[in-house]
């Protein structure tokens, strides 16, 4: 058996390589992480990029087996903040000099909540002349409306697929016409054509996911060339289906462990992507996004939601930072990541190496 040092050594990792990693004894994996770092090093630096998050509602369409907010969890308290107070959200990190924003919700396609959207991303445009930049998160919706969007004031989208195996995210999702697989893959299509950087992620140590599962996530990244990925541990929420598989999951800790090691190869494979530390891993442990950002990670979100909505955007349970101050959230993190020797790269957009490289004609890092 290689190690994984020899592995690492290898110009391409292959499926077996991947899973060999991830399912390799926790004491094996200091040369993984020692790559992870060297190579952030040296394709995206050591500053970190800050997305201010806003959960702008949590009504959702979709009736995912796995999320606290899909639509058949009737204990979920429903709420839509306004326009105006969306673009409050949007002009507090344009005054704290995020550079960039990310606007969550439950995945809806009405004509109204589209529209609605629509004129959100013009008011924020407005805020500094369009200095501050917008990530969507808003689930599958046509091309007409990522046109729309786009051409609103949105730079990137972050689709997650949750799981690259068909058969996997058919036991995640509903047998039904508004949870298909083929129909994930043709959002992410239409969201490259339309001009977005394209983001998408998966859930890890999910049920009945494998380590061959993981790895083929992976690949599934690298060959459809994604721009950023925001990915993180599954935790469960009681509230949903999928809460009677939680006495066989892997333990908590164990998730975790593992999404660093998805992060850290994902770093290598891909030296110039944006990739999250996301909440999910500080739900864990406290210091769960500093620590992603040693694996490799290089955005963080810390969470701009009105304090009033935070309680009920909750897609599993102990969410962290429901009552921390934006500020009190970022000066901790910047103190971390000075510590670890890196900074904050505040008024950046922090666009993705990558997509820069596309759309210059140049070869990726």
């Amino acid at each position: 058996m290689k190690s994984i040092a020899e592995i690492l050594g290898k110009e391409s990792l292959e499926r077996e390589d991947l899973i060999r990693v991830l399912e390799a004894d926790e004491g094996e994996c200091g040369p993984l992480f020692e790559r992870a770092a060297a190579v952030k090093r040296s394709g995206v630096g050591g500053r970190v990029y800050l997305r201010g998050l806003i959960e702008y509602s949590n009504i959702c369409s979709k009736n995912c087996l796995y999320c606290g907010i899909r639509s058949g969890n009737a204990a979920a308290v429903r709420y839509e903040m306004t326009e105006e107070e969306t673009i409050a959200a949007a002009r507090h990190a344009f005054e704290r000099r995020f550079g960039s924003i990310v606007i969550q919700a439950g995945e809806r396609d009405d004509a109204p909540f589209v529209a609605r959207m629509e004129r959100i991303l013009r008011g924020i445009r407005a805020l500094g002349g369009g200095a501050l930049h917008v990530t969507l998160s808003l689930g599958e919706q046509t091309p007409d409306t990522y046109r729309r969007w786009f051409e609103a004031g949105a730079h990137r989208y972050l689709l997650r697929i949750e799981a690259s195996s068909p058969d996997l995210y058919r036991k995640l999702h509903p047998d039904d016409a508004r949870h298909r697989h083929a129909s994930r893959l043709e959002a992410l299509g239409a969201l490259r054509d339309a001009g977005y950087q394209v983001g998408t992620g998966v859930m890890i140590g999910a049920p009945m996911q494998t380590a061959a599962d993981l790895a083929d996530d992976l690949l599934f990244f690298r060959d459809l060339d994604v721009d950023m990925i925001g990915m993180g541990p599954y935790i469960e929420h009681p509230d949903t289906p999928l809460y009677a598989h939680a006495r066989r999951l892997p333990p908590a800790q164990k998730r975790l462990e593992l999404s660093l090691r998805m992060v850290a190869l994902l770093r290598v494979m891909m030296p110039d992507i944006n990739i999250a530390a996301t909440t999910a891993m500080q739900a864990i442990d406290p210091g769960g996004r500093e620590r992603a950002i040693l694996a490799g990670a290089n955005v963080v979100m810390p969470n701009l939601t009105p304090a009033r909505y935070r309680h009920d955007y909750l897609l599993y349970e102990n969410k962290p930072g429901l009552d921390q101050a934006p500020e009190e959230s970022v000066e901790l993190l910047e103190a971390r990541i000075r510590e670890s020797g890196g900074s904050i790269a505040y008024g950046e957009w922090g666009d993705s190496g990558r997509f820069l490289a596309r759309k210059s004609g140049g070869p990726p890092a």
